[in-house]
């Protein structure tokens, strides 16, 4: 009896987490909680339960309850900051935080019988190709025969409608900015920093190589005569990258031996999804990074999986040259591989020395770039700024509610790094730029060191405002529900206004509905959690605790990159940023891939 009231009292936990909403009552608005929906959903949610125990996938592992634990935080704690910005809708009296309370159980409730059913489909382990004596149609025959190029050509078909309407390329206000760099025009990027040289107004805040790259498909098109031209060069050399990456990663999939029906599935999402050509299409510079990050997740596993020597001495050359294209195309390109690549050492002992050859290679070119080559073209750094997101925010959240407490002396220091008058105006809690771009360029390092003796001190006094403002920023990226800054489409006319012959074609009509699509997309349900980042970031935190679980330390591996992707994520300006996820979104098939594989030992 004890146990059936107990699962009752779950299961009414885990509706209120689903379908109470707490901040009608932080509102002053009433509700009626016995509405159509509520026996329906505590019904769905009672028979769900019962399957569940029924099919005996309770887990007693510490593994899944701790990630049920996790997961049931990011709900809680990000509703609250959606709502209100803060963490009132759980802390503002005792009656927030019982309801808080029983919400949180019900999602750990929730969260611990899905997780361990997910566990137990990964357990089975049954998703690999089996021969059948079932003639295949000429569609899927043609498939199998010629994977790469089957899919390479049905991808570029499908996004021809894309490639059309937005022809020559949709331009965001970044790449904007560094073509108007490539041509020498002062830009807002340049006025960052302290220029090397003041008659070279191109800095590597975006990447020198994009830009180059960028600047030059549109000086080819002025030389001939057609600035769109000359875009559309661009786009196409980043569409058939991007095709090409996509379309090879389902033929290494189907060398993997994985099932058909899941590649097929796969390519029909690289090639319906507006996500991928209207990226495709977008001159973004972390289109081409996520190309060059897939194939480096690509190259781990075949690394891995590869017995002895294996590589040949041209393999590890185009392994050099991506590792060095991931350098260049991001400025945290670097890190990610310094975070990632040197665990190849742990799990891959028989070949470290070509291991420790090609990060030797990678870093060594990397350096020199950095170090001789962009300050021998008196090409000036990104500010300093750009990796102080985190702190600047904590310490503009702490002016606007607690400048009470700050002495003429402390406001002196916060006013020579950050501007201190309108800093607390300027504080969007989830976004950093209007707080640093205020940074005072000509800063020491010696105002830096006393900026951080203020903020530590801010820090001591109010840990709740700096843990907040953190939380702020970066609960999108963990919690499903949030949707922002998805997908570029409008037309940006920042170039044109320089004199460039840049413009879209007349399909307004077509652009408009494809356009709507991608925009609809992420509140479809279930389909749209394809393009969803913190759900996800939920599938990588859940595969990462299932490579624990099962000590499978060679996936870990593999998925070491993407968690330093979402650490870049945490500690960069922006909230819910689609194209900073953008990287292991598009591979997330493939990394779902290499836990559906036929295990062998993969124990270190």
């Amino acid at each position: 009896m004890k146990k059936r009231l107990l699962f009752y009292f779950l299961v009414i936990c885990s509706f209120l987490a689903i379908d109470f909403n707490i901040y009608n009552l932080y509102l002053g608005e009433t509700r009626e909680l016995l509405k159509l929906g509520l026996i329906g959903s505590v019904l769905l949610l009672y028979f769900i339960f019962k399957f569940l125990k029924k099919d005996n996938i309770i887990h007693k592992k510490k593994s899944i309850k701790v990630l049920s634990l996790i997961l049931a935080f990011f709900m809680i704690f990000g509703n609250s900051f959606m709502q209100v910005g803060s963490t009132l809708l759980i802390f503002k009296n005792i009656g927030y935080f019982l309801i808080s309370l029983l919400m949180y159980i019900g999602y750990y409730y929730l969260f611990l019988n899905i997780i361990s059913y997910v566990f137990k489909l990964l357990d089975k382990n049954n998703f690999n190709e089996e021969k059948s004596n079932k003639k295949d149609n000429k569609f899927i025959t043609l498939f199998k025969k010629h994977p790469f190029l089957f899919s390479f050509i049905f991808i570029i078909i499908c996004w021809l409608p894309y490639i059309i309407s937005f022809y020559p390329i949709i331009l965001s206000p970044d790449p904007s900015f560094q073509i108007k760099q490539f041509f020498g025009i002062r830009t807002k990027y340049a006025d960052y920093s302290v220029l090397l040289d003041e008659n070279v107004v191109m800095t590597n805040h975006h990447p020198v190589t994009h830009t180059i790259l960028l600047g030059s498909c549109l000086k080819l098109g002025t030389m001939i005569g057609n600035d769109n031209l000359g875009l559309f060069f661009y786009s196409m050399i980043q569409i058939v990258i991007l095709a090409s990456t996509l379309a090879f990663s389902i033929y290494y999939m189907k060398k993997m031996n994985l099932n058909t029906k899941y590649l097929i599935g796969v390519l029909l999402i690289y090639a319906l999804v507006p996500m991928f050509p209207l990226y495709a299409m977008s001159g973004v510079k972390d289109v081409l990074f996520g190309a060059f990050i897939f194939l480096y997740l690509i190259f781990l596993h075949n690394f891995i999986k590869t017995k002895g020597v294996g590589y040949k001495w041209w393999k590890y050359l185009l392994v050099i040259i991506l590792l060095i294209l991931v350098c260049l195309f991001r400025n945290n390109g670097v890190h990610v591989l310094l975070l990632s690549l040197p665990f190849l050492l742990i799990v891959v002992k028989d070949k470290w020395k070509q291991i420790v050859l090609i990060m030797v290679c990678v870093f060594g070119f990397y350096g020199v770039f950095d170090k001789v080559i962009l300050p021998y073209f008196k090409i000036t750094p990104g500010s300093i700024r750009e990796v102080l997101s985190v702190p600047f925010q904590q310490t503009a959240r702490y002016v606007k509610y607690h400048s009470d407490e700050l002495s003429d002396e402390e406001i002196a220091v916060i006013d020579k790094i950050l501007g201190y008058d309108d800093l607390a105006e300027r504080y969007d809690p989830e976004l950093a730029d209007d707080v640093k771009n205020e940074f005072n360029k000509y800063a020491t390092d010696e105002d830096l060191k006393e900026y951080f003796k203020v903020w530590f001190n801010g820090l001591i006094k109010h840990p709740g405002t700096y843990i907040e403002a953190t939380m702020n920023n970066v609960y999108g990226f963990f919690y499903p529900e949030k949707t922002k800054w998805y997908v570029y489409y409008n037309f940006d006319d920042r170039i044109v206004e320089d004199g460039f012959e840049y413009h879209y074609n007349s399909l307004d009509t077509s652009r408009d509905i494809l356009s709507g699509f991608a925009v609809t997309l992420p509140y479809i349900p279930v389909v749209g959690l394809i393009s969803n980042i913190g759900f996800n970031v939920w599938i990588i935190l859940t595969l990462l605790i299932y490579a624990i679980y099962k000590k499978l330390y060679k996936n870990i591996v593999i998925l070491a990159p993407v968690l330093a992707l979402i650490l870049v994520c945490v500690v960069g300006p922006a909230n819910t940023y689609f194209r900073y996820a953008l990287p292991f979104i598009f591979a997330m098939p493939f990394i779902i891939g290499v836990f559906l594989e036929k295990r062998v030992e993969n124990k270190v």
